[in-house]
């Protein structure tokens, strides 16, 4: 039975009112409230489910297993290092170091600041008499350069104007015009890679200056001038 629709209630306000009383009406006869009232007074059953074993994890025992060996060593006797005296006699010694680094390491003596000069001094009479089509630098050797390390960095400058802007092959020529084949890295502007044989063949050390004269556009001449020793300097003068 429809409810009648109140006075001064809009048509759309009488229809909402008349869908309220027809949704409630039909929830009575599903008698949803009562289904509800039981449900919550019904006692709680455990769940059908199958339950879930706890695994018990014993400590396990862990027995050490006998180190790995190969086919070849099974057949010898197994070495016990902890019976080693670390610092025994028989322990094993540094091999000897290579011929030619005993002689670069031993040094002529300490070289003086002016010794120094006085071979770049001549490098650079030197490089003043030379062809100037040809371009050249003159380079003092360090440590870093043939003793230890044996790279040896190129002028910036030279670099930038006269060698190639890739990595290549430069040629050194001696004044016995030997040549010697060494690997010019681009990026970093210097030689690596040949430029040890040339300087151990030489016997280049600390504190002496060479001349570089780019013959070709992939070729040095390369002109030395030797350091003079302190003792050698006071017997001059």
């Amino acid at each position: 039975m429809e409810a009648a629709a109140k006075p001064g209630m809009s048509a759309y306000e009488a229809a909402r009112e008349r869908t309220v009383l027809e949704n409630k009406r039909k929830m009575e006869a599903l008698n949803l409230r009562h289904l509800s009232a039981a449900i919550m007074a019904a006692p709680k059953t455990p769940s059908p489910m199958k339950q879930k074993r706890r695994r018990i994890i014993e400590d396990a025992v862990v027995v050490p297993s006998p180190p790995r060996r190969s086919r070849r060593l099974a057949n010898l006797p197994e070495v016990k290092y902890a019976e080693i005296a670390p610092h025994s006699a028989d322990r094993m010694t540094r091999s000897p170091r290579k011929l030619t680094a005993r002689i670069y390491l031993a040094s002529r003596g300490s070289i003086s600041m002016k010794a120094r000069m006085e071979a770049e001094r001549k490098a650079e009479e030197l490089e003043s008499q030379l062809d100037p089509e040809f371009p050249s630098f003159v380079k003092a050797m360090l440590h870093s350069h043939v003793v230890r390390g044996f790279w040896l960095g190129l002028p910036s400058h030279f670099c930038d104007t006269y060698m190639p802007k890739q990595d290549s092959i430069i040629t050194l020529v001696d004044e016995k015009d030997e040549e010697f084949d060494t690997n010019y890295l681009a990026y970093k502007k210097g030689l690596s890679g040949g430029w040890a044989g040339f300087a151990i063949c030489h016997g280049m050390q600390d504190g002496d200056a060479a001349v570089f004269q780019l013959i070709k556009p992939t070729t040095f001449k390369v002109h030395i001038i030797r350091v003079s020793s302190d003792d050698q300097s006071e017997e001059g003068e």
